[in-house]
């Protein structure tokens, strides 16, 4: 998706404000925000964590949902971890919690049926 062009899926208008996956930071906003550097970024694009969107003019574009797992890596970097640690842990812990959530809505059906 491509902030600049509109199609189908696309959200438009004021949706974009409310869509935390749409692309509204550029590159160097986003380090900004995060009080990092534009190469911490890159290195999450390469670690696999984050793979930002891309403008018409192929710079990198950030949603803040992609803000706040680099926030999360920030802040384990900023303890000593290695980045490539950071990445996995942050990766593990998102799958662990999607994991508990199904886990939860399996047991939710499981007991609605019964009766």
């Amino acid at each position: 998706m491509i902030p600049d062009q509109e199609g189908p899926g696309t959200p438009s208008g004021a949706d974009k404000f409310d869509d935390e996956h749409y692309p509204a930071y550029t590159m160097g906003r986003a380090a900004d925000m995060l009080s990092t550097t534009q190469g911490f970024l890159r290195s999450l694009d390469e670690a696999g964590l984050i793979t930002p969107q891309r403008s018409a003019g192929g710079h990198r574009r950030y949603s803040r949902h992609q803000l706040r797992l680099a926030a999360r890596v920030r802040e384990m970097v900023d303890q000593g971890t290695a980045i490539d640690a950071a990445c996995r842990i942050v990766t593990l812990e998102d799958q662990l919690h999607e994991a508990r959530q199904q886990n939860r809505s399996h047991r939710d059906a499981e007991g609605s049926t019964v009766d």
